[in-house]
């Protein structure tokens, strides 16, 4: 492989064994920009990100999209409110996104189960086709950007949205604990080795704010994000505090009614593109 490979071979002249691995859009679709969220671990508050990013640049004028790629645990649907919609379909196959209150277009796995309960239990390469027909059958209409909420690690599906969508950029999800560093080196690695641009760093569960004095209480330490930004070139792009406030409004399904300003710096860095 070439050492700046692009994955693009129709305009490539080295003789190697590199394949463009990425799928189309349906005609009718049409996506400007693909930003991963990716964490190398659960439980770090991805989704999160992603619902709060979309709900921002949606609030800034953009037209915004969720392709929820964590098939087996999706909560894109309850933080937006809609968890008990379903996806519709034609005769030619295409399937329509569920559009929330603010126009902000999603596909998710809920939207396809009779239940929202009902388990999903296919093996990794089931489960990787089914996030690239996310992509190639779904209908988005006039996407300025689409957040891919991805599971945690670096196995099928990570890859798969690494080698099938035309990502432009991932950022990457961590959490106070000295152990998140390892887990974030990893997925900074992984973006390495695909030629995916890492846009920064979001640590979530910074702090808790104290009501009585604003002093901010760290709950797990002191955090170690600043050097680890420090170590790779990567700017730190958020804090995101511990929050009664927004904890409420994701599990009640009004994460678009947020206002608050701490991915502010995230989103002016995604629409810098």
């Amino acid at each position: 492989m070439a050492e700046n490979c692009t994955h693009n071979c129709s305009t490539c002249s080295s003789n190697c064994k590199s394949k463009d691995l990425r799928v189309q859009l349906r005609e009718s679709s049409c996506v400007k920009k693909v930003i991963g969220i990716v964490s190398g671990k659960g439980g770090v508050g991805k989704s999160l990100v992603t619902a709060l990013m979309a709900a921002k640049l949606s609030q800034r004028g953009f037209k915004t999209a969720v392709l929820d790629a964590d098939i087996t645990g999706p909560s894109i649907p309850t933080s937006f409110g809609v968890a008990e919609e379903k996806a519709m379909g034609d005769a030619s196959g295409a399937i329509y996104p569920v559009t929330t209150k603010s126009g902000i277009q999603l596909m998710s796995m809920n939207f396809l189960l009779e239940h929202e309960t009902d388990p999903v239990l296919w093996r990794g390469p089931v489960i990787a086709g089914a996030v690239k027909q996310f992509w190639t059958d779904v209908v988005w209409k006039d996407v300025d950007f689409m957040f891919v909420d991805m599971p945690p690690g670096t196995g099928d599906v990570p890859l798969t949205v690494f080698q099938s969508l035309p990502v432009d950029g991932i950022i990457i999800v961590s959490s106070p604990q000295q152990l998140v560093r390892v887990i974030v080196e990893k997925a900074v690695k992984m973006a390495e080795m695909m030629k995916i641009p890492v846009l920064g760093l979001v640590e979530n569960m910074s702090y808790v704010q104290c009501p009585d004095c604003d002093r901010q209480i760290k709950i797990f330490g002191e955090s170690n994000v600043e050097k680890i930004a420090l170590d790779y070139g990567i700017p730190l792009l958020a804090k995101i505090p511990i929050s009664e406030e927004m904890s409420r409004a994701i599990d009640e399904g009004e994460v678009e009614s947020l206002k608050s300003d701490f991915l502010d710096a995230a989103a002016d860095r995604v629409t810098q593109i």
